[in-house]
């Protein structure tokens, strides 16, 4: 898979719109989660992003399936982030529901991206 640039990945484009999502939502969280909660969604949500392009960047495919590897590890992280806000009614059940779909998405696009990027098995 030859790609030319990052900003062509349409996981990468998905992660961007996830990343605004994120902000969005966030600037109604109370106050005092400044530097909780809405940090922590947002870090996690940025580091999707940013750690495809820096494994793209990479030139290597080994390299870029660990980074889809991290990608997907900060998705992971804004899920339980995103559980923990609506636990705590920061979002209502159809905002995280809305979040939540999108993540799925996300999620599909990394494994099958990442799955592209395998090497071929040698015949036994």
């Amino acid at each position: 898979m030859v790609v030319v640039n990052y900003t062509d990945l349409i996981v990468w484009q998905k992660g961007m719109d996830f990343v605004e999502a994120v902000y969005k939502r966030t600037s109604q969280f109370p106050r005092e989660e400044i530097y909780g909660l809405t940090s922590q969604l947002r870090r996690a949500a940025v580091s999707i992003p940013a750690n495809i392009a820096e494994g793209q960047g990479r030139r290597s495919s080994r390299d870029f399936r660990r980074f889809l590897a991290i990608a997907y590890g900060s998705l992971r992280e804004a899920e339980t982030h995103i559980l923990i806000a609506e636990r705590l009614n920061y979002l209502a059940a159809s905002e995280k529901k809305s979040l939540m779909a999108v993540t799925a998405e996300i999620g599909r696009l990394l494994n099958g991206l990442s799955n592209s990027l395998r090497e071929p098995r040698s015949p036994q």
